[in-house]
Order: structure tokens, then C-alpha cells, then sequence
């Protein structure tokens, strides 16, 4: 098999590769339950994943009461993640850590606003990627054209990530080659833009279901799979992942790509982030916990981060006042 590096190009649609697929259910909630409970980290090792958690988090604003100015603010924290008195008290310095955040999520009408601002940010914010939901965000109920419009809209001001959703509509009536069909003319609107493609495994009725769409959307040229949009009454959960990972790994094993993983929805403390980098590095390896491959799509991770971290330092914690978002 050889390796690739690079992204993701698609596979030709092959039915048989998830046609017949089995879900053993209680080993996939046993396996679940024993890394949410087993697996931590203290002191020293604990900051070190909390820091490398923050450069996978999709630091994310998709609220429909959205501005310019709330968006700018949130760029600016995303380029400049944790505040210069803790990385001071951690003995780090602000420009030889380069710290950033993974990239920064927005919705389509603000990809300019946030590309602009990064850009002022200097050169950490000039390299931070923006990402932009499309498609029809978060139901995908629109009709094709427009979905793909709104890539090629977003593209063009400057987002280098698209967060597609793909059709459940498809997936529940079991049209895979429906979701196929249409995630291929996504991943050809992206262009050059990372595509990263939303399952809602909360909408899809079974983990039979989550592993099939994982396949089809890695064979239409996923460059990552996310679990959820954040907006539907489950998102990501340890069980679910864990069925999308290993589509990852059966993956890479058949074509020698490397397909990339986020979680997204209700992860909101630095704890559960260390147990989320834990799953990728148990299942996957350690490349699997960096934000090529890697990312966390959270809006409030980023505080509990920043407090967990200034507790490692003085062994205190700080108001949450003291230590607001932006």
C-alpha cells in the first residue's frame, strides 16, 4: 500500500465496501465506556495535551445573531488563544510558542470579515485557515445548485475549509449513491479547499448507518468526516466516534489516504478534550492528534482551556470573568 500525505482525492463508488457491514453494538459502547473512564493525564503531561487540544479546536461562531464585530473578536482570540500572563507563567513565549487555534468557523456571509481580520493579526493569524459551513447548514434541505453555489461563494472570500452537509434524506432512504453522487460535486466546488463532511450522526438511525456514510464520503473525496453540526439533539459521542474512526483506519488500509476527524457538538471542558486526543491516539496513532488530521469544532473549549491552564500554573483557578472569550 502506498502512504499519501496529501489530501484526500476519492475513490470510485464500491458498494460492496459497506453493503454488508455488522455494528457489534455492546463491544462498541464497552470499548466507548472504558476510554471515557480510563484514560487521563496529570500535571505536567494534563497541560500539555490541554495546549495541544487547543490547536485542534474549529474555534466556532454560527449563532444567527452573528456580526461583524462579535466575528472579528472571535479571530482575534483564535489568533491569540491564551493570554501573554499565562503563557509568561507557564515560562512560554507568546511568539516562539505560535500558538493559534485550529482555524476559525463562521457562516458563509462572514468568511470576508473573518479572513480580513486574520489577516491584520499578524503571522499567526495570516496562517490560520478559515472554515466555513455550507451547503444548506445545518439540514441541507436546499436544492443542489444552491448548496454548491454557496461553497464556491464561500471559497472565493477566502475560506480554506468547507464544512459540507451531506443529504439524509439519501442516507435514510438508503441512496448511497445519491450521497456519493453529490458529495463528489462538493469536493469539486471546494477547489483547493479542505473539505470536511458532516454526517449529523444523531439523524442516521444506526451505527450500520454512521460507518456507511463515513465510506461514501471518504470515497466522494472527504478530506475529513465530522460527526455532527452541532445543531441536532445528539452530537458527538464517544460511540459514534469510534465507528467513524475505524472507517478511517479500514480506509487508509484500502487506498493509503489519510482522512481526517472531527468531533463537533457538546464538547465543552479541557477534560473531555484530553479524552477525545486519547480516542485518536489509541485508534489511530499520534499524527491522528494534530490539527491536520485532527479537530474539535467547539465554541467554549477555548475558556475552560485557558482556565484549566492557569490553574496548572498557579494553582488556583481564576473567575470566569477574568478570563473572558475574546
Amino acid at each position: 500500500m502506498e502512504v499519501h500525505s496529501s489530501g484526500n482525492p476519492g475513490w470510485d463508488y464500491d458498494e460492496s465496501l459497506f453493503k454488508s457491514i455488522r455494528v457489534n453494538l455492546s463491544a462498541v459502547k464497552a470499548k466507548a465506556a472504558e476510554i471515557g473512564i480510563c484514560r487521563s493525564v496529570k500535571k505536567q503531561w494534563q497541560a500539555a495535551w490541554q495546549l495541544r487540544a487547543l490547536a485542534c479546536i474549529d474555534l466556532t461562531t454560527l449563532a444567527g445573531d452573528d456580526t461583524p464585530v462579535n466575528v472579528a473578536r472571535l479571530c482575534v482570540k483564535a489568533a491569540h488563544p491564551i493570554s501573554k500572563d499565562i503563557l509568561k507563567m507557564l515560562n512560554m513565549n507568546e511568539k516562539e510558542a505560535k500558538l493559534t487555534t485550529g482555524a476559525v468557523c463562521v457562516y458563509p456571509n462572514q468568511v470576508q470579515v473573518a479572513r480580513e481580520t486574520l489577516d491584520k493579526c499578524g503571522e499567526g493569524g495570516r496562517s490560520l485557515p478559515v472554515a466555513s459551513v455550507a451547503t444548506g447548514f445545518p439540514c441541507g434541505q436546499t436544492p443542489l445548485g444552491p448548496r454548491l453555489e454557496e461553497i464556491r461563494s464561500a471559497v472565493k472570500d477566502g475560506a480554506s475549509e468547507i464544512d459540507i452537509v451531506i443529504n439524509r434524506t439519501y442516507a435514510l432512504a438508503g441512496n448511497w449513491r445519491g450521497v456519493y453522487d453529490e458529495v463528489r460535486q462538493m469536493k469539486v466546488a471546494c477547489g483547493k479547499a479542505h473539505m470536511k463532511t458532516i454526517l449529523a450522526t444523531g439523524e442516521l438511525g444506526s451505527l450500520r448507518n454512521v460507518y456507511r456514510a463515513s465510506i461514501v464520503c471518504m470515497m466522494a473525496g472527504a478530506d475529513f468526516i465530522k460527526t455532527s453540526t452541532g445543531k441536532e439533539g445528539v452530537n458527538a459521542t464517544l460511540v459514534v466516534a469510534l465507528v467513524m474512526i475505524r472507517a478511517i483506519r479500514d480506509y487508509y488500509a484500502l487506498t493509503g489516504y489519510k482522512v481526517g476527524f472531527k468531533p463537533a457538538g457538546g464538547i465543552r471542558t479541557a477534560k473531555d478534550a484530553c479524552v477525545w486526543l486519547s480516542l485518536m491516539r489509541e485508534e489511530l496513532g499520534e499524527e491522528w492528534t494534530r490539527p491536520d488530521l485532527f479537530r474539535i469544532g467547539a465554541s467554549a473549549l477555548l475558556g475552560d482551556i485557558e482556565r484549566q491552564l492557569y490553574h496548572y500554573a498557579t494553582g488556583c483557578y481564576p473567575a470566569m470573568g477574568q478570563m473572558p472569550m475574546g
